[in-house]
């Protein structure tokens, strides 16, 4: 009697911003296939690609769908059906690819799978969900927003006043007096930087800096 075969199983993992890593999706689905014993035979990975993006925008996806078709393995699992695409319709065209090509399909938040018509229905169904949930927030955040313009308060990032800035300006102007208090002395740029622990480009500029202000207009 021949032994069993462990499923083939494809990983992918997406995030939206460069910002974000892929590294909670991996181990987690890591842990899922070492409890289901399948073994992870490809990962393919769109790091800071928005789910709303086309198969164009997303190689990773491309090369799961096109490796699925060369039957490289039996099912793809992925954290949350939002990480496969933000649209349903982004999610129903790649659902349909992996089921022309016999593959099947596992969502670790839902805990969902394509092996049934149930299971397809019920991943459809969350896509359609996740979607008005991302519109409902959108929607909330603009009302919000434009409340706030309403009562008169200014949106942005505040420009210089809390603290920190007023330190980092201090700061700044302590260290062009010594570079200028240093080169008034008669040292040069490369022993200034060494000494005051800055890029000879830096001392370059605060020198030029004060030059065009001596000269006047």
């Amino acid at each position: 009697m021949s032994p069993k075969r462990h499923k083939r199983v494809a990983i992918y993992l997406r995030v939206s911003t460069d910002g974000q890593t892929v590294e909670n999706q991996r181990i987690d689905l890591k842990k899922l296939a070492e409890l289901r014993q399948w073994e992870i035979v490809a990962t393919y990975e769109d790091n800071g690609i928005s789910g709303s993006k086309g198969r164009d925008k997303r190689p990773g996806l491309d090369a799961m769908l096109r490796d699925a078709k060369r039957r490289k393995f039996d099912l793809v699992t992925f954290w949350s059906i939002d990480r496969l695409g933000r649209s349903t319709t982004t999610v129903a065209t790649a659902m349909d690819e992996l089921a022309e090509a016999g593959v099947a399909m596992f969502a670790f938040k839902e805990s969902m799978d394509t092996g049934t018509a149930h299971g397809r229905a019920m991943l459809e169904m969350a896509a359609v969900f996740a979607r008005l949930e991302r519109e409902m927030i959108r929607d909330r955040v603009v009302a919000g927003l434009r409340r706030a313009v309403a009562e008169g308060k200014k949106l942005g990032r505040p420009k210089l006043g809390n603290e920190r800035d007023k330190v980092r300006a201090r700061a700044g102007a302590r260290q062009r007096a010594a570079i200028l208090e240093a080169r008034k002395a008669g040292k040069g740029k490369v022993k200034i930087a060494r000494e005051l622990g800055v890029g000879v480009g830096t001392v370059s500029r605060v020198i030029a800096e004060a030059a065009t202000l001596a000269a006047g207009p």
